[in-house]
């Protein structure tokens, strides 16, 4: 698989044409899809140049987040720039960056009026190449400088990313060294102590645990070369000559890689596969075939490929991505292998939301993700059939639709390729996610069974549990805030180091709420951050996931914030909302929980205050169970 493929991409048909209607004046959509095409390092220099040109600032038309990203390298970076950028437009970021100066990390880092602090960075990449990290190592090298070597590295890049954090507040990326130095050992290379092709092994074995004790994202360059041969990410000649680390070929992929990780942290990686059925999850029409006419298993190379289909489904689905069925067919038929095939990997029980009817796939995609009740830019839809893929491409531009080859053993390396799923970490509600929303449909038909919504609610027997921020909740909270759009109240957002800060100050209070009834928990659903000051709490951020809007959570989570406001001799609550292209749905938030409008801007951004002494309890139908009450670093679930 070529480094430069994008093979998961269409192919862009009559390519220099179209670049050159959209340079005469088509329209930023056109831009858009053009960029969703598979395009090589040309075209997408010329793709880039020509947004830079017509666009220098972000179109109102581009509803994703502006972020800002700094690249400070040891070799030239020059040539990833349109790479970075496009796959950025990809994958809903419109990114601006900032090139260091070649070899200048250091300095960049330290001076007080480099072009670095001016340009206040959301992110700050680091990349070395080999040569730079292994100066001063030789054949001749004893374990012990080795081994000291190694260490000194490892705080070399501690301290840069660090000071990267304190100087910005931003959050921190370190690639992976390219294994670009030549073997002196052979096979058994890791025997040479000063082998410096074995070191930049070691860096970059180490890095994977150093990154995580620092709350770094890893950029990890060396497994795609091993994926892909080295050969397709470095040019030796390039480099003698241009100092160009990364092969220019690999570019569009190298912005990939980036644009990954920063759509992982804003919250827009991908969380639901749609599947298709039929020569999608096995070979032939079930319908026409029978049970034992289609091709799958053990004993065929065809049917194997099949099940490897099935399997790396299952395993996303273990790893909390959502699984969801499309098929035109009729639905007992559609059902019957997953229930009586004995080769199947999935089974009807993994599949969260299963649409089995000869309606439009487009319209039944649409109501997987009412059903589902998530957006439609969450969905993946794998399909075999060209006509179908291009059908849902053109009516639902918003839901990534590989290309998949013929030969279905080769579809898990497609999805893979393809970053659909990318995540920074794994929680306990991204592993349960599957179960949470099969969970929900099982609500909704109970909802529809009850004649009276009141009544319903009360018969889910709901219990909130919340406590106070603590670091076996972290890694979720951290994800909710920096993810959740909809119901955000002030769509702030906050990294690791921000959260320690958020434990360390007895002033601030930041609560988790997490939701159970009698179909199972709902997980980690709500969060509130809130500052005391003087006689007020002050709301710096209140947000939920809209799985469990109009249950009442709303009135429960202020009935656990005015008890702490009182308990810390508060009189009053001091909530904000600052709008947002997304968050419109709790505009009138405060309002309905009893608050009074005490300022607004221009900007429609409002304040609210609630007086404790004030507080009409809203009538909701879940139970709270409360932690103790005491400085919030001191108590946990």
């Amino acid at each position: 698989m070529s480094a430069s493929a994008l093979i998961w991409l269409p192919a862009l048909e009559d390519g220099r044409a179209r670049l050159a209607e959209l340079a005469k004046g088509a329209s930023f959509a056109q831009a858009l899809e053009l960029a969703h095409s598979r395009l090589d390092f040309v075209r997408t220099q010329a793709l880039d140049q020509i947004v830079r040109r017509r666009w220098p600032q972000r179109p109102a038309e581009f509803a994703g987040p502006a972020y800002r990203l700094a690249l400070l390298s040891s070799s030239t970076t020059g040539h990833l720039l349109a790479g970075l950028r496009i796959a950025a437009l990809r994958a809903g970021i419109w990114l601006e960056l900032y090139e260091g100066g070649y070899g200048q990390v250091r300095q960049e880092l330290q001076a007080t009026n480099s072009g670095l602090r001016a340009f206040q960075p959301d992110g700050v990449l680091f990349a070395f190449d080999a040569p730079q990290l292994c100066a001063g190592l030789s054949a001749s090298s004893a374990p012990a400088e080795a081994q000291a070597a190694l260490e000194s590295v490892r705080g070399d890049l501690v301290n840069m990313w660090r000071k990267a954090r304190a100087a910005f507040g931003c959050a921190v990326l370190q690639q992976t060294t390219l294994p670009t130095a030549p073997a002196l050992l052979g096979a058994n290379e890791h025997r040479l102590p000063g082998s410096r092709a074995a070191f930049v092994a070691r860096i970059n074995a180490g890095l994977r645990e150093w990154v995580d004790a620092e709350g770094v994202d890893l950029v990890a360059l060396d497994a795609a070369a091993a994926r892909d041969g080295l050969g397709a990410w470095h040019d030796t000649l390039l480099w003698r000559r241009a100092k160009q680390d990364v092969h220019p070929a690999a570019a569009p992929m190298y912005g990939e890689l980036v644009a990954r990780i920063l759509a992982a942290r804003a919250g827009k990686s991908r969380k639901c596969l749609v599947l298709d059925l039929d020569n999608t999850l096995w070979g032939g029409v079930i319908g026409d075939d029978g049970l034992d006419g289609i091709v799958l298993g053990q004993g065929s190379a065809l049917g194997e490929g099949f099940l490897a289909v099935q399997d790396y489904a299952l395993q996303l689905g273990q790893r909390g991505i959502i699984l969801a069925v499309c098929s035109k067919n009729d639905e007992a038929n559609a059902i019957e292998p997953f229930e009586k095939h004995p080769d199947m990997a999935l089974r009807r029980s993994d599949i969260a939301c299963f649409v089995a009817n000869w309606d439009d796939k487009a319209d039944n995609i649409r109501r997987i993700a009412q059903r589902l009740n998530i957006g439609l830019d969450s969905l993946v839809f794998l399909d075999d059939n060209p006509f179908e893929r291009n059908r849902v491409r053109q009516a639902l531009p918003m839901v990534a639709v590989p290309e998949v080859p013929d030969e279905p053993a080769l579809v898990p390396d497609v999805l893979a390729a393809a970053g659909y799923f990318e995540a920074i970490a794994v929680t306990r509600e991204d592993r349960d996610r599957g179960e949470l929303y099969k969970g929900n449909l099982q609500r909704e038909t109970e909802r529809e069974r009850h004649g009276d919504f009141d009544v319903y609610l009360k018969s889910l027997g709901m219990r909130a549990h919340w406590g106070y921020f603590d670091d076996v909740n972290r890694q979720r909270i951290v994800q909710l805030i920096n993810k959740t759009n909809q119901f955000n109240l002030t769509t702030r957002r906050y990294d690791d180091a921000d959260y320690d800060a958020f434990q360390r100050d007895a002033d601030i209070v930041g609560v988790h709420v997490r939701l159970i009834d009698r179909f199972g928990d709902n997980g980690l659903i709500g969060v509130v951050i809130a500052r005391h000051q003087g006689v007020a709490l002050i709301l710096d951020s209140w947000l939920m996931s809209c799985r469990v809007l109009g249950r009442g959570v709303e009135a429960a989570t202020l009935s656990i914030l005015v008890d702490e406001a009182k308990q810390r001799g508060a009189s009053e609550l001091i909530g904000e909302y600052i709008p947002s292209a997304k968050n419109g749905m709790v505009a009138g938030h405060y309002e309905s929980l009893g608050f009074r409008l005490i300022e607004e801007d221009e900007t429609q951004r409002k304040r609210y205050v609630l007086r404790v002494n004030e507080y009409a309890a809203v009538a909701h139908p879940i139970e709270i169970e409360r932690g103790n009450y005491g400085r919030p670093s001191e108590n946990s679930d």
